[in-house]
């Protein structure tokens, strides 16, 4: 485009009694004009992309049956190792390509790479990151900027949108954190409706685990989003049919708690019987026992520290913890509160309270 111009004004200027603010002006209204057009060009080509989904891929009517499922949870949450037993024991559909395995996610992380790409787009249009503003997501503006070609859809978000509404892809599974931030949005673009399935996880375990992984990382920068995420997946998925669990259930007792899950999304979802019932062999693939350690060095550095609360008639204790944060500081406080009203929903998700539709979220300082 900019090489068009050039050529344009050399050709203006040999022309006489051309002065150089009519050539600025008329450069500039023909490079409106051409970037427009190619605006246009972009929206005209992803309507019709859309428009041949449509054709090939039936509308769903109704919800009676749902034809797969989100599986919503904070990073650090165990979302991956829900999700690679559920594919890779019971069968559910995927699609791909996926995002392959990393350091920090040795089995993968069983999310569609086009799925994944177009989240970022729409948080990228509002200034939004993964770790960052994440609470300021307008899902409203998401669709605003979709249909307004401000974000690119066609490049990522055809390919997953046409898997998710294919039904020849039932019962699919679908998995990317940021998807508790972003589902609205979805919801609007599928032709049916989907089901839930909602993790958890202590959110220190998740702080420390982020701490660890990323660079200038603070935990109250963890806890932060422990809490946005989290909160998100509870609100944006309401209304919705959901299977809740938690990381410390799966690890638990993984064969049966993954069978319970698959079994509840057929009888409680209707989302159409997984190929197969879970193996032992295939969720053992899936088990690291460093998860346990961990979890377990958790509840022993927590022996013997004070007391801070007890929920749920003293099941849920919230203990005090070590913090590199210096004590008396605006940083070390705004950490506490933090981690107190993130172990208080995190008693209230034990014992069922913040599932429920008049739940009160806790404000952010």
């Amino acid at each position: 485009m900019a090489g068009a111009i050039k050529e344009r004004l050399n050709k203006l200027r040999q022309g006489r009694g051309v002065t150089d603010t009519a050539l600025l002006e008329q450069a500039k209204l023909e490079f409106e004009e051409l970037r427009k057009k190619k605006h246009d060009a972009a929206k005209q080509a992803q309507a019709e992309a859309e428009r041949k989904i449509r054709e090939e891929v039936p509308a769903v009517a109704g919800n009676s049956q749902r034809q797969g499922f989100f599986v919503l949870g904070m990073h650090r949450s165990g979302t991956s190792l829900l999700s690679g037993m559920l594919h890779t024991s019971c069968g559910y559909n995927v699609g791909g390509p996926l995002i392959g395995s990393s350091f920090d996610n040795e089995k993968g992380f069983f999310e569609r790479i086009d799925i994944v790409l177009q989240n970022d787009e729409f948080m990228k249009a509002q200034r939004i990151w993964w770790a960052a503003n994440v609470i300021n997501y307008d899902w409203q503006q998401a669709l605003k900027d979709k249909e307004e070609g401000k974000v690119d859809f066609s490049r990522y978000g055809v390919s997953g949108l046409s898997f998710l509404n294919n039904p020849n892809n039932s019962p699919w599974l679908q998995k990317d954190p940021r998807m508790c931030i972003t589902l609205k949005t979805w919801l609007k673009l599928m032709n049916s409706e989907p089901a839930v399935v909602f993790t958890y996880r202590h959110p220190l375990e998740v702080a420390m685990s982020l701490k660890h992984r990323e660079r200038n990382f603070s935990l109250e920068h963890g806890l932060r989003l422990w809490i946005v995420y989290n909160m998100r997946a509870i609100q944006n998925s309401k209304g919705l049919c959901i299977v809740y669990s938690s990381n410390e259930a799966v690890l638990a007792d993984p064969i049966n708690e993954t069978q319970r899950i698959s079994d509840e999304l057929t009888t409680k979802c209707n989302v159409p019987e997984p190929p197969y019932r879970v193996k032992g062999e295939d969720v053992a693939k899936f088990i690291d026992p460093s998860l346990q350690h961990n979890k377990n060095q958790r509840a022993k550095d927590e022996q013997g520290k004070e007391i801070i609360a007890t929920y749920n008639d003293g099941k849920c204790v919230v203990r005090a913890y070590e913090s590199e944060e210096i004590e008396g500081t605006p940083a070390r406080e705004r950490e506490m509160i933090l981690y107190n009203r993130a172990m208080k929903i995190y008693c209230d998700f034990q014992s069922g309270k913040a599932f429920e539709d008049s739940y009160e979220w806790p404000a952010l300082p």
